[in-house]
């Protein structure tokens, strides 16, 4: 027989336990904070029907590529997720007889994306999103920026991040102004043209309105072929943007006058102000900024993104800010794609992998590993029944055991215990099972002790007095927990 390759698939990793334990603290930390402003758990398949992702609806015979679709066997096209909020409409709208609204959810899982893979970039990734379903209250839009800017801090992140907020209708009053029809390409240029003002400053946006931009590598990327008098309306909609929020809010009033859905996206804005001071959020914090667009097309109201504003070096070793690690906003019509009539809805998706590189950018990711289970040291085969019994004693007390299963004597088994990250191990053989005792070793101790220790001679003496008891059966467990309650303080 030839021998298979192990491999994995393009685009998707495996997760170590270092990793696992890193991750899982950060979104424990996380959901304090959502379960804090009473948002509620919730899971959805990962699988979905295709229709029910809507931006991915069939063109012909076959769903659009982004997604990973097939048949099943009635010939329905189904697919793994894109993303959280689409599996959230639908279950809101398939039990909305029953549930209460609004409806506070919080979820977190894996997401899919059948799109090409590249450094950093995964067709599998993982999000945890935040969402209210059923209220149109600004207060909901408000809470996205502080759930995010709470969980944020939670992590260590506190100053480091800013939260950027605009509003879809002021957009579009600003496209108004500026003569441009909505839905069009022209519409679509121009709004990714002020999508790139932080990273291109307005000549860069100016060309991109008007005749087009070259990059220093000579691409070139097609202009929206605005006119001068209406890349100057998108440039002092762009340069709005001000210290404070309620400054903002005045300036970008001037910017869509006469738009009556500009204006009522600035009266949003300006309630969401107003919320925003109440929840002791500074404008440094969470600041309105023009230039914020999100690409999704189903956002209706106020859309934001989380901004981590410390510096690092690029793949080029170039100095870039790290970015956006969180996003979302305001989807009125999404829900309503299922009923007969439209339901509001906004929230917020975290980026879990993103988010951990940027903690790990500040050092602020916890990677210390998750304590070890008690080893049981296996002297003798033939005991193997007592083994057991010792290590259910442990678990009965609360204290996860793990028996050696391996092979080898004293030497490897304390080396396997390292590698698991056991702070202490249970040694018995023949004379203890006879005197009913059992010798309990403190690794952590041990191995301060190697550390420290002048001679061979010393670190045995010491280490013998310090890191090693022997204690009566009937005590082993107790003094397991004292020795583990000494080991983490």
């Amino acid at each position: 027989m030839s021998r298979l390759v192990p491999r994995i698939v393009k685009g998707f990793k495996d997760a170590p336990a270092a990793s696992l334990h890193a991750r899982r603290r950060m979104i424990e930390t996380v959901r304090g904070v959502y379960e804090s402003f009473g948002f509620e758990a919730l899971e959805t398949p990962a699988v979905e029907y295709v229709e029910t992702l809507g931006k991915f609806l069939p063109e012909s015979d076959q769903p659009d590529a982004g997604i990973f679709a097939l048949q099943d066997g009635d010939e329905q096209w189904i697919a793994l997720r894109y993303d959280l909020t689409a599996p959230l409409s639908r279950y809101v709208a398939q039990n909305i007889a029953t549930l209460p609204l609004p409806f506070r959810r919080y979820q977190t899982g894996s997401v899919f994306r059948n799109e090409k893979p590249g450094p950093g970039r995964f067709r599998e990734f993982t999000q945890f999103d935040v969402d209210t379903v059923g209220s149109a209250s600004m207060v909901a839009d408000a809470e996205n920026c502080a759930v995010l800017a709470r969980s944020l801090e939670a992590l260590g992140l506190g100053g480091q991040v800013r939260i950027a907020v605009n509003n879809r209708k002021i957009l579009d009053g600003v496209l108004e102004r500026a003569g441009i029809a909505q839905g069009t390409l022209e519409a679509v240029t121009t709004l990714r043209a002020i999508d790139k003002f932080d990273k291109f400053g307005p000549e860069g946006v100016k060309l991109l309105l008007t005749t087009g931009r070259k990059d220093e590598s000579g691409d070139f990327t097609k202009g929206a072929g605005l006119d001068a008098k209406a890349a100057d309306t998108i440039l002092a909609f762009m340069a709005a943007g001000q210290a404070s929020r309620l400054a903002t809010c005045d300036a970008l009033g001037d910017a869509v006058r006469g738009s009556a859905r500009g204006e009522e996206g600035v009266a949003e804005l300006r309630e969401i102000a107003d919320l925003l001071s109440a929840m002791n959020l500074a404008d440094e914090t969470v600041a309105f900024d023009p230039a914020i667009v999100r690409g999704l097309g189903y956002y209706t109201g106020p859309v934001l993104e989380a901004q981590v504003t410390f510096e690092i070096k690029d793949e080029d070793g170039r100095t870039r800010q790290f970015g956006s690690v969180a996003g979302g906003g305001r989807y009125d019509g999404l829900v309503g794609r299922f009923l007969d009539r439209e339901l509001p809805a906004t929230g917020v998706s975290i980026g879990v992998d993103r988010l951990l590189s940027a903690l790990d950018a500040a050092g602020r990711l916890d990677t210390g590993a998750a304590q070890g289970p008690v080893l049981v040291v296996v002297f003798d085969r033939a005991q193997m029944a007592e083994y057991v019994r010792i290590a259910e004693e442990l678990r009965a007390a609360n204290i996860p055991a793990e028996i050696f299963l391996g092979t080898g004597g004293m030497k490897p088994q304390l080396k396997y215990a390292d590698r698991k990250g056991s702070p202490v191990a249970i040694i018995a053989g023949g004379d203890e099972f006879a005197a009913g005792t059992v010798s309990i070793k403190n690794l952590v101790l041990g191995a301060q002790v190697a550390a420290t220790a002048t001679t061979n001679e010393d670190f045995k003496a010491e280490a013998k007095a310090k890191a090693q008891v022997t204690v009566a059966r009937s005590q082993m467990a107790a003094t397991v927990r004292t020795m583990l309650a000494d080991i983490a303080t």
